[in-house]
């Protein structure tokens, strides 16, 4: 029988020694481009809504208002046309929607997972976890498995399917992949965000309003990263560590956004002032975060804030009094690609360290050593990451 000296040794062998490390970057989107500007006669013409005057008058102000300028969306008017129950406010129409989305939603993520194993440089053999994360659609074996066969990933892989998590999941993912590569000695973790508003898209109704919201927010896209602790200096490339990760329930916001899954597809209910709840309490959450490294001045570190919303980083920048280049990754993701839910910070991710790179700063983060990134979802639901940038003459060249 093994001694309690032997097992420590065991385990000790078996954790990493540095922290986990963001290795490589892909995104993807469907073909189909919908501009903001078209959006609000296109949506009332295929919902067969147009005779819903003042209700349109509403969407097109909720759109020009909302900073983006474009979206990516598989549904398109053909697809409407065929399965006009989908375009409906309360029909029946989760067969037709699973029938999208369980089909597409790996084929989308194996997309973005292509592109961040090909910058990462290594054989997809060495892939040793799989994280897999939406909430469109449900199914099994579910869409991780449906990914592993795609990609052609060993059978032993260890797999993670997170479903209905929301918009705050994107740092979800970065935290269960920061465990897993530290504590699994030579881990290599893929992680793929996928979301496709397929399970969501439905007509408006002068009696819910926060539905209209959502149809004028959110898109479709898939991100993937690759995460391992201790970057092979010979042949890896690092991006971004990641130091430290805090998730946590903001008080007094019972209800604040709730989504559920139903004959008639996943509805959304924003039913209190989300943007009020986040900048009130996000001060809380950057101290808990950042006082181990003695940080107070948040104009000092990059940002990667989750987008959910244009007023939702309006807030938070007035709240904490940050510069207006804080949060420009953040507005050129929603502005460029709406609201991507659990994708979108990994978008940002991306964008961010393009920028760098493209602007000669000295770090993947901006020019800045540390950083940190906040998912905001469900719950409410607040997911921090704090990022520690690297300089961009080690970073791998970014794939485009």
């Amino acid at each position: 029988m093994a001694s309690s000296v032997d097992i420590a040794a065991m385990r000790e062998a078996q954790r990493a020694h540095g922290p986990a490390t963001v290795l490589a970057i892909g995104t993807a989107n469907p073909s189909n481009c919908v501009y903001q500007a078209d959006y609000p006669d296109y949506y009332f013409r295929v919902t067969k809504s147009e005779h819903m005057v003042d209700l349109k008058q509403k969407f097109k102000r909720i759109c020009n208002k909302s900073m983006i300028r474009k979206r990516y969306m598989h549904l398109t008017e053909d697809y409407l046309t065929e399965n006009p129950n989908i375009c409906e406010y309360m029909a029946p129409s989760l067969d037709a929607r699973q029938d999208v989305v369980v089909v597409e939603v790996p084929k989308l993520g194996k997309e973005a997972a292509v592109k961040a194993i090909k910058e990462w440089g290594k054989p997809k053999s060495d892939i040793t976890h799989l994280i897999f994360c939406t909430m469109s659609g449900v199914d099994m074996p579910g869409a991780d498995y449906q990914l592993t066969k795609l990609l052609g990933l060993r059978p032993s892989v260890k797999r993670f399917m997170m479903y209905q998590q929301g918009c705050f999941a994107g740092g979800t993912v970065l935290r269960l992949a920061k465990d897993l590569a530290e504590n699994n000695k030579g881990a290599r973790v893929l992680v793929v965000c996928c979301e496709i508003t397929a399970v969501h898209f439905r007509g408006p109704n002068e009696n819910h309003l926060d539905s209209l919201v959502g149809q004028a927010l959110f898109g479709d896209g898939a991100a993937a990263v690759v995460v391992g602790s201790d970057p092979d200096p010979a042949t890896e490339r690092p991006l971004f560590e990641m130091v430290s990760a805090g998730h946590t329930i903001l008080p007094d916001s019972d209800g604040a956004i709730n989504g559920h899954l139903r004959e008639v597809g996943l509805t959304f209910h924003l039913l209190k002032d989300v943007p009020g709840l986040i900048s009130k309490n996000i001060e809380k959450a950057l101290t808990q975060a950042f006082s181990p490294l003695g940080i107070t001045d948040w104009n000092s570190i990059f940002w990667i804030a989750h987008p959910g919303g244009r007023a939702i980083l309006d807030q938070v920048e007035l709240k904490l009094g940050l510069k207006e280049e804080k949060m420009r990754a953040s507005r050129h993701v929603l502005s460029e690609y709406g609201n991507m839910s659990s994708a979108c910070v990994l978008f940002i991710l991306d964008e961010m360290r393009k920028k760098s790179a493209e602007e000669g700063a000295p770090t993947t983060g901006e020019g800045l050593e540390w950083g940190v990134l906040f998912g905001f979802g469900p719950g409410l639901t607040v997911e921090t990451v704090v990022l520690h940038s690297v300089p961009t003459t080690m970073a791998g060249a970014p794939q485009h």
